[in-house]
C-alpha cells in the first residue's frame, strides 16, 4: 500500500480569483522621527477587491452616496 501525499496547490489565476472576490486590505502607517521631530509620516491605505465586492461592503459602511440625493 503506497502512502500518497496530497499538496494544494494554487495557480496565480485562482489566487487572484479569491482576492478579486473577498477583497484584501493593506493598512500601514510609518512615522520616523528625530529627537522628537517628526521627519516623514507616511500613511499608506490600499483595498484591491472588485467592484462588486467593494459596492457591497461601502454600501454597509456608509461610503456610498445615492445619486437622487446627491
Amino acid at each position: 500500500m503506497a502512502i500518497e501525499k496530497n499538496i494544494a496547490s494554487a495557480s496565480i489565476a485562482e489566487v487572484v480569483d479569491r482576492i478579486l472576490d473577498k477583497g484584501i486590505v493593506i493598512d500601514a502607517f510609518v512615522r520616523i522621527s528625530l529627537v522628537g521631530i517628526e521627519l516623514i509620516a507616511i500613511e499608506v491605505r490600499a483595498v484591491v477587491s472588485s467592484v462588486e465586492t467593494w459596492l457591497k461592503y461601502a454600501e454597509a459602511v456608509g461610503l456610498t452616496v445615492d445619486p437622487a440625493t446627491a
